[in-house]
């Protein structure tokens, strides 16, 4: 039996230590928000936070979260819509949506981690998430619009 939070509540999943935390995630928790890709970690449509860092969840055993806490896109902020959020409905982002849960997941982290980032920073962390759709300039747009909408709430706040 693995322990660990998942999106502010307490879990336990009886599964084999080195089943994919993705797995454990849409069949033993049941929250389907993050897809399953390419698993190899290399496509980021699994991207998860454990313990506030964005993690491929598809090649992440579940052993490896045990005792810790998971955010998932349907936990990114469950008292409204996280700024990254409300940045991709605004710009809508999406074309077929398969990849945007995680590449949120990525963008939200990378937020926390560089606050005010550049285009540079946007591309250089953002590389690795992939969208078949090419989306890719409305998500730098919609990471510039979340950094803006955050760092103002900031100074206000």
């Amino acid at each position: 039996m693995i322990k660990f939070q998942i999106n502010g509540r307490d879990v336990s999943v009886d599964a084999d230590p080195d089943t994919p935390l993705l797995w454990a995630i849409r069949d033993e928790v049941g929250l389907t928000g993050t897809k399953f890709g390419c698993g190899i970690g290399m496509c980021g449509a699994c991207t998860v936070h454990v313990g506030g860092r964005a993690t491929r969840s598809c090649i992440t055993p579940l052993s490896d979260v045990a005792g810790t806490s998971v955010t998932t896109i349907e936990g990114l902020d469950e008292q409204s819509n996280h700024p990254v959020q409300e940045a991709w409905r605004n710009l809508r982002v999406p074309q077929c949506g398969y990849c945007q849960s995680g590449q949120i997941m990525q963008a939200a982290a990378l937020l926390q981690d560089i606050p005010d980032p550049t285009d540079d920073d946007i591309d250089a962390v953002m590389t690795g998430n992939l969208c078949r759709c090419m989306t890719y300039p409305r998500i730098r747009q919609a990471v510039r619009e979340a950094a803006t909408a955050m760092t103002g709430a900031q100074d206000n706040g």
